[in-house]
């Protein structure tokens, strides 16, 4: 992202653990050509700086934050009560398979909403940010226009490739 680009996603991890996790939102993000930043803060080590983050967020002309946190999950939550912006909660896998992160986020208090995804499920998080971003920005609306019909476009292909497929005795066409 060069300077004269605004940040309209921020993508904030608890941990650089969460990272191999986490690109595939970076990775949808910049296909779409969403201007992101990539964060490191935690709710207990940094809860200062996590604070700080989530009150000038809007401020700074972010417009969604995707936050991925494992084990006791904190983070999402925590953004959620300090900015009025949209948070989309990635559990992670770190422990008890993500089970845990998953039931830290989802289970938010009344009026602290933490949108959530499954469990190491980035990509999907990064897809319902472009949504929103795609609610008041045409731009941003036709590209993933585009990219949804590159999908339907692969599962055709598929269907086709599965109609040729002769490796059966007794698959039909019906």
């Amino acid at each position: 992202m060069n300077q004269s680009q605004t940040c309209q996603v921020s993508i904030i991890m608890g941990s650089t653990s969460d990272l191999p996790v986490m690109r595939k939102a970076a990775d949808f993000l910049e296909q779409m050509q969403i201007p992101f930043e990539l964060r490191a803060l935690s709710a207990h080590r940094t809860p200062e700086a996590v604070a700080d983050f989530a009150k000038g967020a809007q401020a700074r002309g972010v417009k969604v934050i995707i936050a991925a946190a494992g084990m006791a999950a904190a983070l999402p939550g925590v953004i959620a009560a300090l900015t009025p912006l949209p948070v989309i909660g990635v559990p992670v896998s770190a422990s008890l398979q993500g089970v845990d992160s998953l039931y830290s986020i989802v289970q938010m208090p009344p009026a602290i909403p933490v949108a959530t995804v499954g469990i190491d499920g980035a990509l999907n998080a990064a897809v319902l940010a472009v949504r929103i971003l795609a609610l008041s920005d045409a731009d941003v609306a036709a590209r993933y226009e585009n990219y949804v019909r590159t999908l339907c476009g692969k599962v055709e292909k598929a269907d086709a490739e599965l109609a040729a497929l002769s490796d059966y005795k007794f698959k039909t066409n019906c």
